[in-house]
């Protein structure tokens, strides 16, 4: 039988029409991606880091002092695709990528980036905040190709994949002619020899000394990716310049969080200003959590029971707004927890407890409800349904406790339940109506 992990179960959420907005997966910075780089000799621009517009000119002029008469590439870090089509919400500035000609326009740029809020195709209109940029030497590309490293499950390990056309969406190169992409599975007992990554290079239509070029980055990428245990990396666009370089202008490495303990220094440098706050704080107390799209928060202990219970709101007609997993061993704290991040959550609007008790007892839940009506006043519309160990005991703490809620030990009688109470709570907010007199 196979373990359905919380990853699974994302996935699983993706094919049932539920958008996975987060993998925690830890997605560094390109700045600091292409630092992680250097040190596998992998051939990068010369860039620096900053987060003020003063340290963005002193940046450049470093820069300059050291590569001569340069021009600079500005680019907003924000994990997201799609920056340089983007714009910042706060002042309409266009464009997350700007080239500039002189220190003195670096700093005027980073300006109207730095503190702002950066809106792409991949983010949504929310955005995310740009709190750094990464200033580089500007580099005039003569040929742009693709190369990614990922974890391929059909071939059991590493798998190469390239495209000789690269600079642009790789779905939007396969789509066109899927013949331009190439690929090159590797035993990950063996790992990758430098006649692989030759041969890999010259399917990349790398030629002359650029193959040998290309061939020292792709082995150095491939050491990176099994050493710091990376789930991706993505390069986009793996160019030759004009003068006959062979550089990686723009990465994007994924890790993964299994192997948190092994790189510490590399999780140390995680950005949580990117991520979904809910997803953040969940993660804090050991909570498999999910950001979704409806008003219907989901409690519920095991991934397969999460999934049933959001098919069965729809089916119901509504919406969760969440995965949220306690897991079989949750303590009263966590349990606590879980409500507040619902009880914050504005889409919100009835909160649905599944509770199937085997490993997890249905009087921890219930004692956690009630410390979470005391301690974080848990105001919204509750429908609680426990079932299996500690069932009575469960029943008679809530019944003794006085809360207003709905007590139920049918799945489809409860999303039913917590559907119209949503549903009320809609109609009521709309019509400017007390929200408590409505119910």
């Amino acid at each position: 039988m196979l373990a359905f992990t919380p990853r699974r179960a994302i996935g699983a959420l993706c094919a049932r029409g539920f958008p996975a907005l987060q993998k925690r997966w830890l997605n560094l910075h390109e700045y600091q991606s292409v630092q992680v780089m250097q040190s596998y000799h992998v051939h990068t621009p010369k860039g620096l880091p900053a987060f003020t517009g003063r340290e963005a000119e002193a940046a450049a002029s470093a820069l300059q002092a050291e590569q001569g008469d340069i021009d600079f590439v500005v680019k907003a870090q924000v994990l997201a695709g799609g920056r340089g089509l983007g714009y910042f919400k706060e002042n309409g500035f266009q464009g997350g990528v700007h080239q500039c000609q002189s220190p003195s326009k670096v700093k005027e740029i980073a300006k109207k980036m730095l503190g702002n809020t950066l809106v792409t195709k991949q983010t949504g209109e929310a955005g995310k905040p740009c709190n750094a940029i990464f200033v580089c030497e500007r580099l005039y590309l003569r040929r742009e190709k693709y190369f990614a490293i990922l974890m391929d499950r059909s071939s059991g390990g590493p798998l190469m994949i390239g495209s000789a056309v690269g600079g642009t969406s790789i779905e939007d190169i396969a789509a066109k002619d899927p013949t331009a992409i190439v690929k090159m599975p590797i035993d990950i007992t063996v790992g990758l020899s430098e006649a692989q990554a030759r041969e890999f290079a010259e399917k990349l239509a790398f030629e002359g000394d650029r193959v040998d070029q290309a061939a020292q980055c792709i082995m150095g990428l491939y050491k990176m990716f099994i050493d710091k245990d990376c789930t991706l990396v993505e390069i986009n666009p793996f160019a030759e310049t004009h003068d006959g370089r062979v550089m990686v202008c723009d990465a994007k490495v994924n890790f993964d969080d299994n192997a948190e303990f092994r790189h510490e220094d590399i999780f140390e440098m995680r950005d949580t200003t990117q991520e979904d706050p809910r997803e953040v704080q969940a993660a804090r107390f050991d909570l498999n959590y999910v950001g979704l799209d409806g008003n219907i928060g989901c409690m519920v202990n095991g991934a397969g029971l999460a999934m049933a219970t959001m098919d069965i709101i729809k089916l119901n007609g509504g919406s969760p707004a969440n995965f949220l997993d306690v897991g079989g061993g949750a303590s009263k704290t966590q349990v606590v927890e879980a409500f507040r991040i619902l009880q914050n959550d504005p889409k919100v609007k009835a909160i649905l407890v599944n509770i199937f008790g085997g490993i997890m007892r249905c009087d921890t839940i219930a004692l956690g409800v009630i410390h979470a009506s005391q301690e974080i006043g848990l105001s919204k519309p509750l429908v609680v349904r426990l079932e299996g160990t500690n069932q009575e005991q469960a029943k008679k703490l809530i019944d003794e406790s006085g809360l207003k809620m709905l007590f139920s030990t049918d799945l489809s009688e409860s999303a039913s339940k917590a559907v119209k109470m949503a549903e009320i709570i809609e109609l009521a907010e709309s019509a400017e109506l007390d929200v408590a007199f409505a119910l």
